[in-house]
């Protein structure tokens, strides 16, 4: 008997899962290198668009906007005489008034199309032109300038910004919970990709940027005893570079630079403030002993030294013992010693 042929299997049912730019699989890659794939540990994600990079920012053709001005004004005054003129011939029934009329209408409407092609951008601003909905170019010169009146312009501000992120409650890599908060500071670096590759370029920066500063502070513990091991607190310069660099390659989509990032709030979280100080109070105090004891063995040893060098005092083994056993004491007990002078030899030698 033969068996029906079983339909053939779809990629998803096969254990793949399906690729950007076929159906189902249209979302954002998130690639750590240049060949794609998951981020290394020391490797910031980056978020890159399915479609590839499509829109980069290039310069519009742009002119100078003044002469623009002093046409459009010549043509609104010519446009009013020829009004005038044509208004009073129209009123003396003369024919030529209806010409000199439209001649005037014509000549407002090119002033008005003059004065649309004009714009103004000031200083740390591009203007982003489009025609009908197709990216024309980015005028950067400050200044008035004339573009083509059709084109429909928005102003982007390419000065440099700060974001401050608000107080994060995370976990560390040990998983104590501990409040961060950073700041940002970034500036748009094409503006194409900023109108055209995000929705909302400022939230994109934001959010991202709080997403990083998450990731840094679950990637690294807060204190640590260990020299070789990166800690919040005792690496702020290391931690704030990969802070710097784990933001740029997430907000480089929208065509913005991460100039500098800083963490400005780090604090365990108050429902463990106490018991991590207690902590760090009993850590101090372990490492202050252990230098007091290490000094205090040096100076007893140093001290036999100099006496059975100088032959101060020959000293037995019972001697000796006692001997370090005050200058131990001594050397690091909490309180100043209250000396004792022992009599018993001096009844013995006596008797």
């Amino acid at each position: 008997p033969q068996h029906p042929t079983p339909p053939p299997q779809q990629p998803w049912q096969q254990g793949q899962h399906p690729q950007p730019g076929r159906p189902g699989g249209h979302h954002p890659q998130m690639t750590g290198g240049p060949a794609g794939g998951r981020p290394g540990p020391d490797q910031p994600t980056r978020i890159e668009s399915v479609e590839g990079d499509r829109v980069r920012e290039r310069p519009a053709g742009a002119v100078s906007g003044y002469f623009a001005i002093v046409g459009a004004v010549v043509l609104l005054l010519v446009a009013i005489l020829l009004g005038l003129v044509g208004f009073g011939l129209m009123i003396g029934q003369n024919p030529l008034g209806v010409i000199l009329l439209v001649l005037g209408v014509l000549a407002f409407i090119a002033s008005m199309f003059l004065f649309k092609g004009c714009t103004s951008v000031a200083p740390g601003h591009a203007v982003v032109l489009q025609l009908y909905g197709k990216y024309v170019g980015t005028v950067r010169q400050s200044g008035l300038r004339f573009v083509n009146p059709l084109f429909s312009k928005i102003q982007i501000s390419t000065r440099i910004r700060n974001h401050e992120t608000s107080t994060l409650k995370v976990n560390d890599l040990d998983g104590n919970p501990i409040e961060i908060g950073a700041v940002v500071v970034w500036q748009v670096r094409d503006t194409a990709q900023a109108m055209f590759e995000v929705d909302d370029f400022e939230e994109f920066v934001a959010i991202q940027a709080e997403t990083a500063v998450r990731h840094i502070a679950n990637s690294y513990a807060y204190d640590s005893s260990d020299p070789h091991r990166m800690s919040l607190r005792d690496n702020a310069d290391e931690i704030t570079e990969k802070l710097s660099a784990e933001v740029a390659a997430r907000v480089a989509a929208a065509g913005v630079s991460i100039i500098e990032s800083r963490i400005t709030q780090l604090a365990y979280a108050p429902e463990i403030a106490r018991a991590m100080l207690q902590r760090q109070q009993a850590t101090a105090v372990v490492a202050a002993r252990q230098l007091i004891v290490e000094g205090a063995v040096g100076m007893v040893e140093t001290a036999i030294e100099q006496i059975e060098r100088r032959d101060i005092v020959s000293l037995g083994h019972a001697e000796r013992s006692d001997l370090v056993t005050n200058l131990m004491i001594v050397l690091c007990g909490d309180q100043a010693a209250q000396p004792t002078i022992s009599t018993t030899r001096n009844k013995q030698s006596g008797t």
